[in-house]
């Protein structure tokens, strides 16, 4: 069992084996200046400042037996899954989903734009889960993939912090999953809004789980790693 020091005086403890890493929409089409957030007029750099962190913590996560999710947002090439309302909206926002962009039609599956970003691809064997929604649980398999590898506790990083971050969270909380939302590992394009839903998160005794930087996972599950090697070699001794 690992322990995290988390924010406000919290520990988080967990099992690598039964721990699972979800990276949230780190697509092209909201990281990239050609996709669809990007043509829309917003700021990616608190996005993209996120992407060597969460580098490491992919890394960490593979080395150490964490399991490995990544989502992808975006929408059948019928878009028969697209709702009026969020057509619209992306509409307003300058991007209208399934509208031809730079990067081919915007959030669409199989579209260049859609996939993940060059330095977040998934290494062989990660599933990744595409939804159509906010939150990776909504009309995908992702409970059915996570309970059948035994999955109990989840570290969600990813973007944006107040929008699929967070819906993911809520759905992995009532779904009776230990969630740790990494803060330094999650990003909004309004930094305001970021730290805004952290506090949502810890509100009202911590309604939605704990809130650790990823560089504190990553000490942890290094220093299990090393104290495990040191009595190995205490005990041949």
């Amino acid at each position: 069992m690992i322990s995290v020091s988390c924010h406000y005086d919290r520990h988080f403890d967990f099992a690598p084996q039964r721990t699972a890493l979800i990276v949230i929409d780190m697509q092209r089409d909201f990281l990239a200046p050609e996709g669809a957030s990007g043509v829309s007029g917003f700021d990616l750099a608190p996005l993209r400042a996120i992407i060597p962190r969460v580098q490491n913590m992919l890394g960490a996560a593979r080395r150490h037996g964490v399991s490995v999710f990544h989502t992808r947002e975006g929408h059948r090439a019928d878009l028969a899954d697209l709702s009026a309302t969020k057509r619209q909206r992306t509409l307003e926002a300058g991007a209208q989903v399934g509208s031809s962009g730079p990067l081919g039609r915007f959030m669409v599956r199989g579209e260049f734009g859609h996939d993940l970003i060059d330095e977040l691809q998934p290494a062989v064997g990660e599933p990744i889960i595409d939804k159509p929604g906010y939150g990776a649980f909504y009309a995908t398999d992702l409970e059915h993939l996570l309970r059948s590898k035994g999955i109990t506790h989840l570290l969600l990083a990813g973007v944006t912090t107040q929008c699929c971050v967070h819906s993911t969270l809520r759905e992995a909380v009532d779904r009776g999953f230990s969630c740790l939302t990494l803060a330094d590992c999650c990003a909004s394009f309004e930094p305001a809004l970021h730290d805004a839903t952290l506090q949502i998160i810890a509100s009202e005794a911590h309604l939605f789980g704990w809130i650790a930087n990823g560089e504190n996972v990553i000490s942890a599950l290094d220093n299990q790693t090393i104290e495990t090697t040191r009595r190995a070699i205490e005990e041949k001794a």
